[in-house]
Protein backbone atom coordinates (compact mmCIF):
# COMPACT_ATOMS: atom_id res chain seq x y z
CA UNK A 1 0.00 0.00 0.00
CA UNK A 2 1.15 3.48 -0.77
CA UNK A 3 -0.45 6.71 0.42
CA UNK A 4 -0.52 9.27 -2.38
CA UNK A 5 -1.75 12.84 -2.80
CA UNK A 6 -4.42 13.86 -5.28
CA UNK A 7 -1.68 15.23 -7.55
CA UNK A 8 0.27 11.96 -7.42
CA UNK A 9 -2.98 10.04 -8.04
CA UNK A 10 -3.72 12.03 -11.19
CA UNK A 11 -0.18 11.61 -12.50
CA UNK A 12 0.03 7.88 -11.78
CA UNK A 13 -3.40 6.96 -13.06
CA UNK A 14 -2.98 8.91 -16.29
CA UNK A 15 -0.09 6.63 -17.25
CA UNK A 16 -1.37 3.34 -15.83
CA UNK A 17 -3.10 1.02 -18.31
CA UNK A 18 -3.56 -1.51 -15.50
CA UNK A 19 -5.44 0.85 -13.18
CA UNK A 20 -8.74 0.22 -11.40
CA UNK A 21 -10.39 2.98 -9.38
CA UNK A 22 -12.14 1.62 -6.30
CA UNK A 23 -14.61 3.70 -4.26
CA UNK A 24 -15.17 2.20 -0.78
CA UNK A 25 -17.71 4.77 0.45
CA UNK A 26 -21.37 4.16 1.26
CA UNK A 27 -24.00 4.28 -1.47
CA UNK A 28 -25.34 7.57 -0.06
CA UNK A 29 -21.88 9.11 -0.40
CA UNK A 30 -21.51 7.79 -3.96
CA UNK A 31 -24.90 9.26 -4.85
CA UNK A 32 -23.53 12.70 -3.91
CA UNK A 33 -20.68 12.36 -6.42
CA UNK A 34 -17.98 9.93 -7.48
CA UNK A 35 -14.91 9.72 -9.68
CA UNK A 36 -15.52 8.70 -13.26
CA UNK A 37 -15.23 4.95 -13.97
CA UNK A 38 -14.94 4.06 -10.27
CA UNK A 39 -15.91 0.56 -9.16
CA UNK A 40 -17.95 0.78 -5.94
CA UNK A 41 -17.64 -1.66 -3.03
CA UNK A 42 -18.80 -0.31 0.35
CA UNK A 43 -16.21 -1.19 3.00
CA UNK A 44 -18.98 -1.15 5.63
CA UNK A 45 -20.31 -4.38 4.09
CA UNK A 46 -17.77 -6.16 6.29
CA UNK A 47 -17.47 -9.74 5.10
CA UNK A 48 -19.44 -8.77 1.99
CA UNK A 49 -16.66 -6.29 1.16
CA UNK A 50 -14.07 -9.04 1.48
CA UNK A 51 -16.12 -11.40 -0.70
CA UNK A 52 -16.46 -8.73 -3.43
CA UNK A 53 -12.76 -7.86 -3.27
CA UNK A 54 -11.84 -11.53 -3.67
CA UNK A 55 -13.54 -11.41 -7.10
CA UNK A 56 -11.12 -8.72 -8.30
CA UNK A 57 -7.95 -9.36 -10.32
CA UNK A 58 -4.94 -9.20 -7.98
CA UNK A 59 -2.69 -8.33 -10.94
CA UNK A 60 -4.31 -4.90 -11.38
CA UNK A 61 -3.23 -1.65 -9.74
CA UNK A 62 -5.95 -0.38 -7.39
CA UNK A 63 -6.43 3.32 -6.72
CA UNK A 64 -8.70 3.42 -3.70
CA UNK A 65 -10.57 6.31 -2.17
CA UNK A 66 -13.25 7.12 0.40
CA UNK A 67 -14.42 10.46 1.82
CA UNK A 68 -11.28 11.35 3.79
CA UNK A 69 -8.67 8.61 3.25
CA UNK A 70 -9.27 6.56 6.41
CA UNK A 71 -11.55 3.81 5.08
CA UNK A 72 -9.57 3.58 1.86
CA UNK A 73 -6.43 3.04 3.95
CA UNK A 74 -8.23 0.21 5.74
CA UNK A 75 -9.33 -1.20 2.38
CA UNK A 76 -5.72 -1.14 1.14
CA UNK A 77 -4.62 -3.03 4.24
CA UNK A 78 -7.35 -5.66 3.81
CA UNK A 79 -6.53 -6.05 0.13
CA UNK A 80 -2.84 -6.44 0.95
CA UNK A 81 -3.72 -9.32 3.26
CA UNK A 82 -5.70 -10.87 0.40
CA UNK A 83 -2.71 -10.82 -1.96
CA UNK A 84 -3.12 -7.49 -3.75
CA UNK A 85 0.36 -6.05 -4.28
CA UNK A 86 -0.40 -2.65 -5.79
CA UNK A 87 -2.87 -0.54 -3.83
CA UNK A 88 -2.80 3.24 -3.63
CA UNK A 89 -4.69 5.21 -0.99
CA UNK A 90 -5.78 8.74 -1.89
CA UNK A 91 -4.82 10.97 1.03
CA UNK A 92 -7.72 13.26 1.90
CA UNK A 93 -10.09 11.14 -0.19
CA UNK A 94 -12.96 12.48 -2.24
CA UNK A 95 -13.00 15.62 -0.09
CA UNK A 96 -9.46 16.49 -1.21
CA UNK A 97 -10.35 15.67 -4.82
CA UNK A 98 -13.38 18.00 -4.72
CA UNK A 99 -11.34 20.78 -3.09
CA UNK A 100 -8.73 20.43 -5.84
CA UNK A 101 -11.43 20.91 -8.48
CA UNK A 102 -12.54 24.12 -6.79
CA UNK A 103 -9.05 25.65 -6.92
Amino acid sequence: MKDITVEEWKSLIANDDNAVILDVRTQDEVDEGALENAHHIDIYLGQGFIEEVKKLDTAKNYYIYCRSGNRSGQACAIMGQLGFENTYNMLGGYTAWAEELED
